[in-house]
């Protein structure tokens, strides 16, 4: 019996499965990895080729029959698999397979006609062989062809309500179809109509209403399909003349019973396969949907399935609750039904609710009396075909992308596109992806990819790629008992699996015989010391399997003992000996690539890098490792062509070049300086160089340039592109100038002396009056002083 655990899940395979994230190609290669980085291919333990080419395209696994005998993993990188060891590539037979995408179906886009079905998705079908984590982009091609078939089935509500509208939808019932004769020659036309479940509380039951539930109307019904799809206008007149009238208690009709027998019952309708199927539903109240059938006493959910009786009507309206609108709206696309709700305008805001959940429909106010029907059709079928949407079906587990310009210039990641025409088309780039394998047994499926309410699609045959040719049940079939693994165990893609009770690499181990130091022994490399597989690794039936240099890191020590450490190199540029360009590591040592040298293969032996006017290094210094190093102490730079105390020398070395390519002026023509300076550019404002030069032109204007060199040693010389001349002087506007300030300050300082002089007087003025108010006379010490007044009595005063 064969084992189940494979021996070399324990032995010499490390591979992970990891997400790769965005990193390039060149960074996943081991021998480019820095030390934060990881190799996808080795984070965890894989034991089959399926499921190594299943982590990443990078990733490839070798069959080698003998790659097992220096630890190697089977799982690897692909540029580490093709590594020359001795000249000879590590792994010789390695699986790498590729997705293959193939049209297998690519007929041309046509337009419709009454004796042939358009085709507008182009291509129709393809075989997809697809690897996981390899993503395969095509082009799809979707037109709008014109003559396409067009089946509209006119869904109404009969309850009394819409008596008028009923009138008025038969007068127009011919003009309709004429008007959409002018946009194709293949249209049908049925009618059908509804009211409610035929039980309380939606509709009256008493003796006196059942049957009679208004003057001049008929029973009740949940939903009658009254005309089926059908080119005759004339007879779509008379049958909705013949149609009467009815009535119900609530507002909220049974439109949703009616629209899933319409969209379900496809013979009964007469709904086309490949056409343009369009449900017009008219009404001017609301909707019952699933729950509203308990108040009546129905529990039982809507199956979703046609039941309607030989003479059209439904038959399990009073059995079966109203559908949910996500039922609805998984049907009509299921179905390809595009449904157009002609409402009262005070309903619209409810059903305008509807179109984000019931994809490809559309919303319109219907007239009182539905006179604007005949608008309302044709706009809404120009709404619904002026634009597309793709949908995939069948895409579980995958990741498909769609990308388009539309009708404009720039490329977005969506699914729709708005504004075509009738003969118009719109190209979608569309990327499939599968991230990993599904469990065994359906890594085959189809996937159709279509636009919503449209027959036509894109059929995608895919077939995983889970598993390698080599694995195969033939495979494992015819490699029983194999020789290689010593008759013991099946030989499957390089490696064994063993039978009971047999391990080992190649099934030369029995678990029963045997002694441990002698297989101990064959894991030994210096016989005259004791140490197994160098202390590197443990040994199992005679075979070292190396363990992790360092936890965790998945660098793993290699060869038939674990003497090679290939992640012990020296490091350039922090990647191992360099990166591949350079060097591979090689059992802890780098072997240089033709043009580097060095421990580290950091060193590269082209000269090139250091030349300078054909000179190796200005002839003022050596070459070592393609950089100069300068003997002469005056020199520097990258290739010793900076001196100190020279720069003026070099501002005249580099001026032609600075000024024939600003003004295209100077000793050089135009040509010359096309051909020799190709280095110089002209630039708003010179950066600091080493050296900043200025030129003076016959204007007395300067121009300024400056030389450096860029991080690879590369000369650049940058001139300013517009001189900074000095300005010119205005004679003029000095004289005036100094005569205006002479008058202005002169002015200023008489304005400062009256100031002052006016302050001086009232000062003194105020020190007069004080000293004048502070005087006093002594009258009495003067003998001859007198009164200077007189006074009299009058004899008579008073008298």
């Amino acid at each position: 019996m064969v084992s189940t655990v494979w021996f070399l899940c324990f032995t010499t395979i490390f591979c992970s499965l990891n997400p790769i994230g965005k990193l390039s190609a060149q960074d996943l290669r081991s021998d480019t990895l820095t030390p934060t980085q990881e190799n996808p291919c080795l984070k965890e333990k894989t034991t089959t080729c399926g499921e190594c080419i299943a982590i990443s395209t990078l990733c490839a696994f070798c069959t080698d029959a003998e790659y097992d005998a220096n630890n190697y993993p089977r799982c690897d990188l692909l540029t580490t698999h093709q590594k020359l060891i001795n000249n000879k590539p590590r792994c010789k037979d390695i699986v790498n397979p590729s997705s293959t995408l193939v049209k297998s179906r690519d007929d041309r886009l046509i337009d419709g006609d009454r004796d042939r079905y358009a085709v507008q998705i182009r291509p129709q079908q393809i075989d997809l062989e697809l690897r996981p984590n390899d993503p395969q982009t095509f082009n799809l091609t979707f037109r709008l062809a014109e003559n396409y078939p067009v089946d509209l089935y006119y869904l109404m509500d009969l309850s009394n309500s819409m008596a008028d509208d009923k009138e008025k939808l038969a007068s127009l019932g011919v003009k309709i179809a004429e008007d959409m004769s002018t946009i194709t020659k293949n249209f049908k036309l049925g009618f059908g109509s509804f009211v409610d479940k035929v039980v309380m509380p939606y509709v009256s039951t008493a003796p006196n209403k059942i049957n009679s539930p208004c003057p001049g109307c008929e029973k009740a019904y949940g939903f009658r399909n009254v005309h089926p799809l059908d080119p005759n206008a004339t007879l779509f007149r008379d049958k909705v003349n013949a149609a009467k009238v009815s009535g119900n208690l609530d507002a909220p009709e049974g439109g949703f019973d009616a629209i899933m027998q319409a969209i379900a019952c496809e013979t009964e309708i007469g709904w086309r396969n490949r056409s343009r199927r369009m449900l017009l539903f008219s009404t001017d109240a609301g909707f019952h949907y699933a729950g509203d059938g308990e108040l009546g006493g129905i529990i039982q959910p809507n199956d979703g399935n046609c039941h309607l009786s030989p003479d059209g009507m439904y038959t399990e309206s009073s059995n079966q609750d109203y559908p949910s609108i996500s039922q609805v709206a998984v049907k009509a696309k299921e179905k390809n039904v595009n449904i157009i709700f002609a409402v009262t305008n005070d309903q619209k805001n409810i059903y305008d609710q509807l179109k984000p959940i019931i994809a490809g429909s559309e919303t319109g106010v219907l007239a009182s009396d539905s006179q604007n029907v005949v608008k309302l059709v044709r706009d809404n079928y120009l709404a619904i075909t002026s634009k597309v949407e793709m949908i995939v079906e069948n895409s579980d587990n995958l990741e498909v992308k769609f990308r388009t310009k539309c009708k404009g210039t720039e490329e977005k990641e969506t699914n729709k596109c708005e504004n075509l025409a009738i003969g118009g088309s719109v190209d979608f780039s569309v990327t499939v992806e599968v991230k990993s394998c599904p469990p065994k047994g359906e890594e085959e499926r189809t996937l159709r990819i279509k636009p919503v309410g449209l027959y036509d699609d894109l059929t995608v045959k895919l077939k995983l790629m889970c598993q390698c040719d080599c694995e195969s049940p033939k495979q494992m079939e015819d490699n029983k008992n194999h020789e290689k693994c010593n008759g013991n165990g099946t030989y499957v893609c390089g490696m064994c699996v063993c039978n009971e009770p047999y391990f080992g690499d190649y099934c030369d181990c029995d678990k029963g015989t045997g002694t441990i130091a002698d297989k101990e022994s064959e894991c030994i490399q210096d016989k005259n010391t004791t140490i197994i597989c160098n202390g590197r690794g443990e040994c199992n039936c005679g075979t070292c399997t190396c363990r992790e240099r360092q936890k965790g890191t998945n660098h793993f020590y290699t060869g038939r003992y674990c003497e090679c450490d290939d992640y012990s190199c020296p490091y350039y540029a922090g990647l191992i000996c360099g990166g591949l360009g350079r060097g591979q590591c090689d059992c802890g040592n780098c072997k240089c690539n033709a043009g580097f040298n060095g421990t580290n293969c950091g060193c590269n032996t082209d000269n090139s890098t250091c030349m300078y006017n054909g000179l190796l290094c200005n002839d003022k210094g050596t070459c070592e490792c393609g950089k100069c190093t300068c003997t002469d102490p005056k020199y520097f730079g990258p290739q010793c062509q900076e001196c100190d105390n020279c720069g003026q020398e070099q501002c005249r070395t580099h001026q032609d070049c600075a000024l024939c390519n600003r003004t295209n002026a100077g000793v050089l023509t135009k040509e010359q300086c096309e051909k020799e300076c190709s280095h110089t550019t002209a630039v708003d404002k010179i950066r600091n160089g080493i050296t900043n030069c200025e030129y003076v032109d016959q204007n007395g204007c300067f121009i300024y340039f400056t030389y450096f060199y860029d991080d690879d040693g590369t000369l650049r010389v940058e001139v300013q592109k517009e001189p900074e001349c000095p300005p010119e002087v205005n004679v003029l506007a000095i004289v005036l100038g100094v005569i205006a300030g002479i008058v202005f300050f002169g002015i200023i300082l008489l304005l400062i002396w009256k100031l002052f002089t006016t302050i001086s007087d009232k000062r003194e003025l105020a020190r007069f009056e004080k000293e004048a108010m502070n005087a006093r006379w002594d009258t009495g010490e003067n003998p001859i002083y007198k009164q200077a007044t007189s006074t009299f009595v009058n004899p008579t005063y008073r008298q």
